[in-house]
């Protein structure tokens, strides 16, 4: 059940909006369930002589019988109630119940109170209803709000419980702020797929990601389109900033302003300049590997790929405050790999960034904790710009997002140890969807990789399936029946050609970390023993098959060639011609 607080100005309109038909006709029998006086609240779904300028009247009685200076600006209270997808309709009384508990909780009107604020609660529809009240009590007094929306949210928890709904999880006020309903109603309006604040919230992010300065940051700002400006002290020092999108204005024509704090607490300028000072980036370029000449984005991913499995041992580790800052490396590499991705990924990306958002904060701190390394992994990709999707910045973007599935994994099991509910989901929603990003990175590689697995020799299948069980005995049959077995052997066969000891490569990429966690043991290994060998991330199939015919030469070598003939020793033996067809 999820409660979404937000205030206003207009009493009417609101109402003409509940009553209305909705945007797409969604609303239907809207009508009331509950207000603060049975019987004194006209009913205009209901009762045919009763006005939508009578219930409004009504409601906002108490705030026309103040003089006008001490009429609050913003006197409408709105809260939305819906329950969860998946849970049964609540009757009419249930719903009654659940909005008086809720007016209850968050103080408009407290139940043993006599002089509250004015409420309604409006049904348009199976799943929600809307509270909506007038901020002045029948006193003249504000009512005491105070953290309406974190009590609301508590209520909701019991209610839930009580009525054996879903329970939710709970929040810990490190969210960032959700978009008002009028936020999402001027959007709509606008023809956006999403709010100004969550656009925003998104393009701040990758303005972070990687950035070495203060100065670069709010560079990245003003490429990105952003309208920025800074708060500057009479010093010269800049105290804070904001940013709004082009475009987006209010009623009086002016943008629409967003400080970093009010899109998430940890974009807060002092939070950023902490953040930078922790984890400064390196510039040091990204080094060809075995000498070849490999893409940029390529080299970008590979080099990113350690340091990726090195932050999901610190978050099976027990530093709290390392795995803090690496969470919120994590967080930088998602958003960097999100701006420069292919096209065949680059939507799952994106999802799996702004899932994993939340899991980047909780109330453990991180001020003294270093993550440069993955700071400078993220900076490293987008340095290097966009990535194709075929060839090596393929493969590579593939071996990347392997170990990116661990590291969130990983992230779900800290945050789910120390009762981060609100984390560890988001954490499980971003591994969904880098699981569908890999796949799709992934099936070209890997296709060629099988081709030239399935081509080996048996004699030489065997000889790596005997390594396999070396090093995996008791994985060893599992390990054959997944479906990347081909190309773990082509990989196999492929090190040993480069000077690799077989078994001793496939030792250290078992020992590199533990494959509990994965999906498919084979797709981990293989992409480990190609970024540890230094083998390229792509196999040609053309060259799969030469290679195949070398491995089938080395597994059974052809019988001894008789001695080349010369011109002395050759017997030419007669032409035969047959029909012309």
């Amino acid at each position: 059940m999820v409660p979404d607080i937000s205030t206003g100005s207009r009493t009417y309109g609101l109402l003409n909006y509940l009553y209305g038909p909705g945007r797409r006709d969604e609303h239907t029998d809207p009508h009331l369930v509950a207000s603060w006086m049975p019987g004194l609240a006209p009913d205009p779904g209901r009762d045919p002589a009763a006005t939508l300028k009578q219930l409004t009247d009504r409601l906002d009685l108490p705030v026309l019988a103040l003089p006008k200076n001490r009429r609050p600006a913003r006197h409408v209270w709105h809260c939305p109630v819906r329950t969860a997808p998946g849970d049964r309709h609540l009757s009419d009384a249930e719903w009654g119940e659940v909005a008086r508990r809720i007016v209850h909780a968050t103080g408009i009107a407290e139940a043993d109170d006599t002089k509250v604020c004015r409420w309604v609660a409006v049904r348009h529809a199976d799943d929600h209803i809307h509270l909506v009240a007038t901020l002045v009590r029948e006193d003249g007094r504000r009512p005491r709000r105070h953290e309406d929306g974190i009590r609301a949210q508590a209520e909701c928890r019991k209610i839930e419980e009580e009525f054996g709904l879903q329970i939710l999880n709970g929040g810990d006020r490190t969210a960032a702020q959700r978009p008002t309903s009028a936020e999402r109603s001027k959007a709509e309006r606008a023809g956006r797929t999403e709010t100004p604040r969550e656009t925003l919230l998104e393009s701040v992010r990758h303005a972070l990601a990687g950035a070495a300065s203060e100065e670069e940051f709010f560079h990245r700002l003003a490429e990105a389109g952003l309208r920025v400006e800074q708060r500057i002290a009479p010093s010269g020092d800049t105290l804070g900033y904001k940013v709004a999108l082009p475009g987006d204005r209010n009623r009086d024509g002016e943008p629409v302003w967003f400080s970093g704090s009010k899109l998430a607490p940890d974009l807060s300028l002092p939070k950023i300049r902490q953040r930078l000072d922790a984890g400064r980036p390196d510039d040091e370029p990204v080094a060809d590997h075995a000498g070849e000449r490999v893409p940029r984005p390529a080299r970008a991913r590979r080099q990113a790929a350690p340091v990726a499995e090195r932050a999901a041992s610190i978050l099976d580790g027990n530093d709290d405050e390392d795995s803090a800052a690496q969470l919120a490396g994590v967080g930088e590499l998602l958003d960097a790999l999100a701006q420069t991705a292919p096209a065949s990924t680059r939507k799952e990306l994106a999802e799996a960034a702004r899932a994993f958002e939340r899991a980047t904060r909780s109330h453990i701190r991180a001020e003294r904790a270093d993550n440069r390394a993955i700071r400078s992994a993220a900076r490293g990709i987008i340095r290097a710009g966009n990535a194709l999707g075929k060839g090596e910045d393929g493969g590579t973007t593939a071996m990347l997002l392997s170990t990116m599935v661990l590291v969130t994994i990983a992230a779900v099991r800290w945050h789910s140890a120390r009762s981060h509910a609100q984390q560890a989901a988001a954490a499980q929603r971003a591994a969904q969807q880098l699981r569908s990003a890999y796949r799709s990175a992934a099936s070209a590689p890997m296709h060629a990789m099988r081709e030239h697995g399935r081509r080996l020799p048996e004699p030489v299948r065997e000889r790596y399936a005997g390594t396999v069980e070396t090093a995996l005995p008791e994985q060893v049959d599992s390990v054959r029946r997944e479906p990347g077995w081909d190309a773990l052997a082509a990989t196999l066969d492929q090190a040993e050609r480069a000077g690799h000891d077989p078994d001793a490569l496939l030792q250290q990429a078992i020992e590199w970390r533990e494959l509990d966690t994965a999906d498919s043991v084979t797709d981990v290994l293989v992409w480990r023993l190609r970024r540890i060998g230094k083998l390229p991330a792509t196999m040609d199939p053309p060259r799969a098959r030469t290679n195949a015919r070398a491995a089938q030469s080395r597994s059974h070598p052809s019988p001894p060639q008789a001695p080349e003939t010369t011109a002395e020793t050759r017997h030419v033996a007669p032409r035969f011609r047959g029909p012309r067809r």
